[in-house]
Formats: C-alpha cells, structure tokens, sequence
C-alpha cells in the first residue's frame, strides 16, 4: 500500500511516498480502508523532532474511513461500516496512508452527513476540545469561556463545543477571521493584534489556550476567582499550576487522550448539526509535505486534511 513516511527529523520536504506492506488487524483491531486523515500541529512536531520519543514514526492519528476486516474478538464493528476515529494516540498509529489498523474502541460509526474529509477533521482536534472543556474544566451553561486562537483547529471546534454546553463564548482572532467565528457561534471578539484580551473582556471562568508562551500568565490575570486555564501548547505550560494556585485560581496542562466516549459525544453533535468542522485545505496525500508547509505556517482557518481515495 501507499504511505507518508520519512527518514530524517526535519522540514516538511522529509515527507515522501513510500510503498509498505498492509497491516493486519491483531487482537481486538480493525483495519480500515483510509478515505481521508487529517493533518495536526502535533503532525509537525513528530516529522521535526520524532516527539517524546525522539524516533521516526509513521504519521498521522486522524481517520475516517472503511472498515475493510475485523480482527478476533471484535463484536461491535463490522466489515464495511464507515467509522472515524484518533487512534492508539499518544502511540503512533499512521493514518497517512490506505490502510490503517485501529483497536475497535477507538473508533466510532460516522455521523452519515459528513464527508469523509470532515469526519476526518474531527477527533484529534475535537477530542482535545471536549476533553479540554468538558472533562477537565467542566464547563456548565452561563459560564464565559474564552479561547485563544479560536480560529484555528481546536479553537474553532471549542468555540461550538462551549456553545452546545451553554457557555458565553470570547474568542481571540484575527479581525479577518471574526465573520467566521461569529458564525460558529462566538459572542464576543479580540483581535489579538490591536488590543490585549486579558484587559479587552470582563473576568472569565475557563480559558483553553493552545499558543502557549506568554499566553499563559496572561490568561490567569483574566480569570475571576475559582476559574481555571486549561494549557494545551506545552507540557511546560504545568508550571503555571504553581502561579494560579495562590491567586485562587486553577491551572492544568491537558493532553489528549483515546477516548471513545468522547468520540461518541462529538458524533451526537455534528449528528445533531452542533458541531462542524470548517476545512481550510484538501490535498491528495502524495501532498502531505505540501499540507505540511501549509500547516507549519500557522495561518489556516479550521483543518488541513489528506484525501486518501483520490
């Protein structure tokens, strides 16, 4: 089968097309027939420094596509059902290819009114959103949330996911980008480039901040009291648990997880026409350095996916 693979650390151009064997569902697995898989920020991390491990691996976590064959034991998927899905992360799973084997629960059916493509845009991302808002901060219905880059990946699916839950939802953004947001939901807007968000909106009682930096001690000073920042940029961004804790306040670094009931969770809103992903760019997946490129430059409005069935 086809696949994205590369033999260095480095820059978008490490990525070519390889020639590999299919895999073999094992034990309790699936293997599914890639129609699409969608590009992250933590994508590009693995390609230039090989991440935690420090070692080459087959990218990708996002997928959407065919169940082709199930492995033993597998009772609630079949051949043929269409299911997306993150798996095996934090584990390397390699979705940029045809064929991609999956534990069984870490997938769910495909809501039937998404693409491929979209479908393919949801988990990583959405999973980091709802276990963001909901597991860690617990967002509840009149609370104000405010998300950083709410453009962008994660952001714009926090901005819907905080909606649904009822949240008075700020987002910082471009100007450019502000009709978008607003049509996703957002109630208040900051551009980022012409004021500073932590003097621009009243107190708030959740923050998800996927910048990092700077953003994070920022971010406390527009907490009210008792609320919480949820940092998702860095594992450095734990520090600030230390600073939040004599202020009353709560901070946490948060990375994401597996999580099929979340997964579940974010099929019954889009089901439910609450949650859609917004696609930047579609590209074949000989393209994948040029979707890197793309996503490397930190610029796009919702996802980059790879469309596998070209």
């Amino acid at each position: 089968m086809r696949a994205i693979g590369q033999d260095e650390f480095g820059g978008p151009e490490v990525l070519g097309v390889v020639e590999v064997e299919r895999p073999v569902p094992g034990p309790a697995e699936v293997l599914v027939r890639v129609h699409a898989a969608g590009v992250n920020p933590t994508d590009s991390w693995h390609r230039a420094t090989g991440g935690l491990a420090g070692a080459v691996i087959r990218l990708g976590w996002d997928v959407s596509g065919v169940v082709e064959e199930v492995g033993l034991g597998v009772t609630t998927l079949a051949p043929g059902d269409e299911v997306f899905g993150m798996p095996r992360h934090p584990l390397p799973a390699g979705t940029y290819a045809e064929y991609v084997t999956s534990p069984a629960r870490h997938l769910v059916r495909k809501p039937a009114d998404l693409t491929h493509e979209q479908a393919a845009a949801l988990p990583l991302a959405g999973l980091t959103a709802w276990q963001a808002l909901v597991d860690t901060a617990d967002v509840r219905p009149g609370q104000r949330v405010l998300i950083h880059a709410a453009a962008g990946g994660v952001g714009h699916l926090a901005v819907q996911i905080a909606k649904a839950r009822g949240a008075h939802v700020i987002g910082t953004a471009r100007a450019a980008k502000h009709e978008f947001l607003r049509s996703l939901g957002a109630d208040e807007l900051v551009d980022y480039t012409e004021a500073d968000f932590e003097t621009a909106v009243e107190p708030v009682d959740v923050v998800v901040d996927t910048i990092g930096g700077a953003y994070g001690p920022r971010s406390l000073r527009a907490l009210r009291p008792g609320g919480i920042l949820v940092a998702l940029a860095s594992p450095e961004e734990a520090r600030l648990a230390d600073t939040a804790r004599p202020l009353g306040l709560r901070a946490a670094f948060m990375a994401v997880e597996a999580d099929q009931a979340g997964m579940r969770e974010i099929a019954a809103l889009a089901e439910a026409g609450l949650l859609r992903p917004a696609l930047d760019t579609v590209l074949p997946l000989a393209d994948a350095a040029k979707a890197h490129e793309l996503a490397d430059g930190r610029r796009t409005t919702g996802k980059i996916v790879l469309s596998v069935t070209d």
